[in-house]
């Protein structure tokens, strides 16, 4: 009798899991069909966005909610808001106090005082952040691990205290400690992810170089150099990186190439080092050559740049006009901006701008259409916080090009 009824219960679950089960999902595939959302103003689609993130905190408290399942999610086993994201919360600090300046709103500074605080009190004993949400076992992940850094720097900035810094510190030497001798970090990756050389690593390297420069600790420094040049290494003469994907390298996640640009560029900034700001740029390069006139990306693509997917990440889309104006900021070279104005007006067109549900008003789903590979049936937080960066540095390069990368906060 109990192997039935479990067999029912299964049966149950599986039932459950399907976005036809959930009339939520059904609804937003169908108005993604019928093309009912419109591109507005950047102000209305930031403003909306920002309402997300913050109803994402409000949801599980200091730190932000992974994102909201518009089905009853198999792993997390509920519909709506998801468990808080260490990582994430980690990145949208920065953001948070970005957006506190460019809307002039003091709230938001306190909500990234806040997630800071709540990062420190879960950060493991080894200085590592923890991989997965709060909930799953804690297990030490360094990628997760250079994005928080990121955000307690920006903390540390804010408000000199020294709580920030002393995380930044322990979470700077668990990283060191942990980079292989072929320069790769092997060890300590997130459970979650591939094993093996993740280049999205080049991300992480990142975060360790500008604690190292900001903290003076030469150490740091040291490591993230080793890191960014073995990643610019492993890049093919068409600039492609291989290995840089969470589960298939034969045709990445744009996702993840676009974190390895990032780390790239910005690790080039900080170390001042023209041979990572051309492997960023080649790259950088492929990709813009890679979008449509209507402004949609592939969701993945193969080794020949080629897409492997007929949906889009929009995750990777945001991160990738971040990348593109950064590297505008940067050079100097007005060629940069050319795909962003496409790829952004794309995202506004994904983005449900009234829905009376909280977890999906103003948020930014994972992949275009909704039902794509990518956080399927989802609205996601760093898919958000990208799109937010985006709209704050297209609203300021709109208003003064010659100082917008001055204003620029880099961590963000």
């Amino acid at each position: 009798m109990a192997g039935h009824v479990n067999k029912l219960r299964g049966v149950v679950r599986l039932m459950r899991a399907q976005p036809w089960a959930s009339p939520t999902a059904i609804a937003e595939r169908w108005r993604e069909r019928a093309g009912v959302y419109q591109e507005c103003d950047h102000r209305v689609h930031l403003e909306s966005a920002v309402g997300w993130l913050c109803a994402a905190q409000d949801a599980v408290g200091a730190g932000f909610a992974r994102g909201y399942s518009l089905y009853w999610h198999p792993y997390f086993r509920a519909l709506g808001w998801q468990p808080a994201y260490p990582e994430t919360t980690g990145y949208i600090i920065p953001t948070l106090y970005q957006l506190a300046d460019h809307l002039g709103r003091p709230d938001l500074s306190e909500r990234a005082h806040r997630a800071a605080r709540w990062e420190v009190a879960i950060q493991l004993p080894t200085g590592a952040v923890r991989g997965g949400v709060i909930g799953d076992a804690p297990s030490p992940a360094v990628f997760n691990t250079g994005q928080v850094i990121l955000g307690w720097l920006a903390a540390f900035e804010r408000t000199r205290d020294a709580a920030f810094a002393d995380a930044a510190r322990r979470a700077g030497r668990f990283l060191v400690s942990a980079l292989g001798d072929d320069s790769f970090w092997r060890k300590g990756q997130s459970r979650f992810a591939m094993e093996g050389a993740a280049l999205y690593n080049a991300r992480t390297a990142w975060a360790l170089a500008e604690a190292g420069v900001r903290l003076d600790e030469p150490a740091f420094v040291a490591t993230a150099k080793r890191h960014l040049h073995a990643v610019a290494g492993r890049q093919r003469p068409n600039a492609w990186f291989p290995e840089c994907c969470l589960s298939d390298p034969s045709r990445p996640l744009l996702h993840t190439l676009a974190y390895a640009v990032r780390g790239l560029l910005e690790g080039a900034r900080v170390l001042d080092d023209g041979a990572l700001l051309d492997s960023a740029k080649r790259a950088a390069a492929a990709l813009a050559a890679r979008v449509r006139d209507d402004g949609w990306m592939a969701g993945r693509y193969a080794a020949d740049w080629q897409p492997r997917a007929s949906w889009s990440c929009l995750t990777g889309e945001a991160q990738m006009a971040n990348n593109w104006m950064r590297l505008f900021h940067l050079t100097g070279e007005q060629n940069w901006l050319d795909a962003v104005p496409r790829v952004i007006a794309f995202i506004k067109r994904t983005q449900n701008l009234r829905s009376g549900n909280p977890g999906l008003r103003g948020g930014i789903k994972g992949s275009a259409p909704v039902n794509g590979e990518y956080g399927r049936y989802e609205v996601l937080n760093w898919a958000t916080k990208y799109f937010v960066d985006a709209l704050v540095r297209t609203e300021r390069l709109d208003a003064d090009p010659a100082t917008a990368g001055r204003a620029d906060i880099v961590l963000a």
